[in-house]
């Protein structure tokens, strides 16, 4: 009798160690809602790279492009065409959560039609301009600004509400100048904006530290201020904040990955056990610092409560701006 429970113990322990393990994409995929270039690219190629060389992926992780509405078209194409498609991820940012809750993705689709599964790192947001640019502080821009905010040109990707317009609108309001006030040109991601930054075409950028990486190196690009609470480590050490130059400027950009509503508990596991052993892993860890962001853990059940949090504590922020009712 003993040895019949043990052997039924130990069938059932093998079938919940098979059927945990169960489910393996068979052709990974991330989904980057925009152009090439920008946040949404260097996402991607964070699970593509890090996961790849943490050796997390049972091949090679492809990398697919899906611009429109700042996310609008990949989110609705997810939900309309592959709810269940388990082996592709699609990157997100805190701007695509304020898209969520000012409705902008479409009336009938919130942020409880995805499946929010790991964290990729977090970003700060940066005022950017030109190399040439004659402005080398904050303090220097923010002058002339304020002298005639009509005549400068903003730009980045997205359009009004979006988190790029919130970072340049809480610039504004830090010195006392009205948001609406600024010109502003909505931009399809980030590397569109940092083209037009470079062709003249906007003379301020409030994009992101993670997207500058490969521009300061190549000495096109200056950072007058991060909106981070304190400086950066590694290249941006020497960066000033906002904050330590006399502005109430901070703006944090969550990045992350999310499934199809339908993409069953088997597979969502699968990509949470992923995630977490990626962040025991110092290639995958690298692979983010590489990419300009901050290490940041949070996965499955975790990352699906903090994100719904987030989406409804903007949505309370766009109420009191008058941008959704």
């Amino acid at each position: 009798m003993k040895s019949m429970t043990r052997s039924l113990l130990m069938a059932v322990g093998l079938a919940t160690s098979v059927s945990a393990f169960a489910f393996e994409p068979e052709k990974p995929e991330c989904i980057a809602p925009a152009k090439p270039g920008g946040g949404f690219d260097l996402t991607c190629r964070i699970a593509s790279n890090g996961l790849g060389d943490a050796g997390l992926l049972p091949s090679p992780m492809a990398v697919t492009f899906m611009p429109g509405g700042v996310g609008a078209v990949a989110y609705n194409h997810i939900n309309a065409n592959r709810r269940d498609d388990a082996d592709t991820l699609v990157a997100f940012s805190s701007g695509s959560l304020l898209n969520l809750a000012q409705s902008k993705w479409g009336k009938d689709l919130d942020e409880n039609d995805a499946r929010w599964v790991g964290a990729a790192g977090v970003d700060y947001g940066a005022v950017i301009v030109k190399a040439d640019a004659p402005w080398n502080t904050l303090g220097e821009l923010v002058e002339d600004i304020k002298a005639d905010p009509s005549s400068f040109v903003l730009g980045a990707g997205g359009g009004v509400g979006s988190q790029d317009w919130m970072k340049a609108a809480i610039l504004m309001k830090s010195v006392g100048v009205d948001p609406k006030e600024m010109r502003y040109v909505a931009y399809e991601g980030g590397g569109e904006a940092i083209a037009a930054l470079m062709g003249g075409h906007i003379k301020v950028y409030p994009g992101d530290m993670g997207e500058m990486k490969g521009q300061l190196e190549a000495g096109r690009l200056k950072v007058l201020a991060s909106m981070s609470p304190e400086r950066l480590d590694g290249e941006f050490k020497d960066i000033p904040t906002a904050v330590e130059q006399g502005y109430d400027a901070e703006w944090a950009i969550l990045r992350g990955f999310y499934l199809g509503p339908d993409v069953s508990d088997e597979a969502y596991d699968y990509w949470t056990e992923t995630f977490k052993k990626a962040y025991d892993s110092n290639v995958f860890q690298q692979t983010v610092l590489d990419q300009g962001l901050v290490p940041y853990k949070s996965a499955g059940a975790e990352l699906d409560a903090d994100v719904k949090k987030r989406v409804a504590l903007m949505r309370e922020l766009a109420k009191e701006a008058g941008l959704i009712k």
